[in-house]
């Protein structure tokens, strides 16, 4: 089944949720917001989501006002990076998970020798949860995935998983997710490749920077469209050269610097900094994003409500792509 919207022919990206560890909502995050991870990206008639943080409950709702108007059910794809309660804490408050008319497809990693779908259950067991994985009434379907796979979205029959090397098909209503496994966090984590025609997505949260950059990630996005990086921490606060604060070296996360080297190792067009510290202030989020655009001028600090459509080329050419920005909700200035 293919996912509600209303421009098959668009690629659009947009954030419900860009803050890590944990949601602070408040005056100090208007700009930018509190919610934790969770991307939507709509492609060739697809709805993927990127984690499942508060930010997948304002989108579960405002799916199911799409589902009103169109008359049509809600079909997703949830890719989950890794499992921390930052990229799960949403899930159980996802509305579209409880109609029985959605189907969900759901994707993501091995857990300490437990498949996904136990680890799921694992958060929604009472006493600490009162509602259970079963209780979700929607038709769901589970897998996990490895970095030894690729996943096709579109075909009549439904998404299947083929081995990385294997040639994927290549027609104007497929969507290609690769993966690639990180080791720079703890428990490991899943980045993404969405591709589609020859635009693509990369979604690289939770990963730390190593010396010289990450150079299978460099790899892995190269010329992507727009590279989405985790960017937690300044400098200061990384190396503990802040008064109070104890270096985060080691926890797996990275600086605005640190993404913006990956950016232009991989040539990629755009780079969206992600996953900010819950502690920093929408003043410091953006005196972050001034400091990376003079690192890499195409970066920016991804915000609650902005939308990216990548444009389709006139003609081919890498060099002719497109990136077009929207503002929903007058969080901030158009870039």
């Amino acid at each position: 089944m293919k996912g509600i919207q209303t421009k098959p022919e668009a690629f659009r990206i947009k954030f419900w949720g860009v803050r890590g560890s944990y949601p602070t909502p408040g005056e100090k995050t208007v700009r930018f917001g509190g919610n934790t991870p969770c991307v939507e990206v709509c492609v060739a008639g697809q709805t993927l989501i990127l984690d499942a943080g508060t930010g997948i409950i304002p989108l579960g709702q405002e799916l199911m006002q799409r589902s009103h108007q169109s008359e049509q059910p809600v079909s997703v794809t949830l890719l989950f990076s890794h499992m921390h309660h930052d990229h799960t804490q949403g899930f159980p408050f996802f509305t579209p998970a409880f109609i029985l008319s959605t189907h969900m497809h759901i994707f993501g990693p091995h857990t300490f020798e437990s498949d996904l779908e136990q680890v799921l259950a694992h958060n929604m067991v009472p006493p600490v949860f009162p509602v259970t994985l079963q209780d979700m009434s929607a038709a769901r379907e589970i897998h996990s995935l490895n970095e030894h796979q690729i996943l096709i979205l579109g075909e009549p029959d439904g998404p299947r998983v083929l081995p990385a090397n294997h040639a994927p098909p290549r027609t104007d209503e497929v969507v290609i997710v690769r993966v690639l496994r990180s080791y720079a966090h703890p428990g490991g984590v899943l980045v993404y490749r969405i591709e589609w025609q020859d635009q693509a997505v990369v979604y690289a949260t939770d990963t730390e920077g190593y010396a010289n950059t990450d150079r299978r990630l460099v790899d892995f996005a190269q010329q992507a469209d727009l590279l989405i990086h985790d960017a937690q921490y300044t400098q200061e606060h990384y190396l503990g050269l802040s008064p109070g604060v104890r270096s985060t070296q080691g926890w797996g996360h990275s600086t605005a610097s640190m993404a913006c080297d990956v950016a232009r190792a991989a040539r990629v067009r755009r780079l969206a900094l992600f996953h900010y510290d819950p502690g920093y202030s929408d003043q410091c989020v953006a005196q972050i994003e001034a400091s990376a655009r003079r690192r890499f001028k195409a970066a920016f600090a991804a915000s609650e409500g902005m939308q990216i459509r990548l444009e389709t080329p006139i003609s081919a050419g890498y060099s002719e792509r497109g990136v077009a920005y929207e503002q929903a909700a007058a969080n901030r200035d158009a870039l």
